[in-house]
C-alpha cells in the first residue's frame, strides 16, 4: 500500500439509494447515508486487495461533506486515495470524493484499520453474551 493509491467504484441512484427511502430525508435523491456507504466502499476495496487472507479493514472514522443532489437514474462514483499510513500499517487513512454526471457531489476523510475478521467477529459476537 503506498500513499497516493486509487480506487473508484460506481453505482446507480435507484428509489432505494433515495433520502425518501431509508429514511434520511424526504426527496428522491441520493441518500447521503448512500453516498458515504459507497465512498466507505471505495476505500475498504482499495485496502482489501492488499490485504492477506483473514485480514480485513473496519471504517472507523468519516468526515464528509454532501453538497450537490444527484436524482434517481443518474450514476455516482466515489473515489478513495489512500493519503496517510500507520507506521505499523494498520492504520489507513484516505481522501474520499464522489461526483455525478455534473460534478462533484460531495468530499471528506475517511479511516479504517486492519483487523483479523475471525477474532473481530468474535469480540463482536461475545456482546450478546455480556
Amino acid at each position: 500500500m503506498e500513499i497516493g493509491q486509487r480506487y473508484e467504484v460506481s453505482a446507480a441512484v435507484t428509489e432505494e439509494t433515495t433520502a425518501r427511502h431509508v429514511g434520511s430525508g424526504g426527496l428522491d435523491v441520493l441518500a447521503t447515508p448512500c453516498m458515504t456507504a459507497l465512498m466507505e466502499n471505495a476505500a475498504y476495496l482499495l485496502l482489501q486487495r492488499e490485504l492477506p487472507e483473514g485480514k480485513t479493514s473496519v471504517g472507523t472514522q468519516l468526515n464528509v461533506t454532501h453538497v450537490s443532489p444527484s436524482p434517481v437514474g443518474m450514476t455516482v462514483r466515489a473515489v478513495a486515495e489512500v493519503t496517510d499510513l500507520s507506521a505499523d500499517g494498520r492504520t489507513v487513512d484516505f481522501e474520499v470524493s464522489a461526483y455525478d454526471g455534473a460534478g462533484r457531489i460531495g468530499a471528506g476523510s475517511h479511516r479504517r484499520v486492519v483487523v483479523d475478521a475471525a477474532r473481530f467477529m468474535a469480540k463482536c459476537s461475545s456482546k450478546l453474551n455480556e
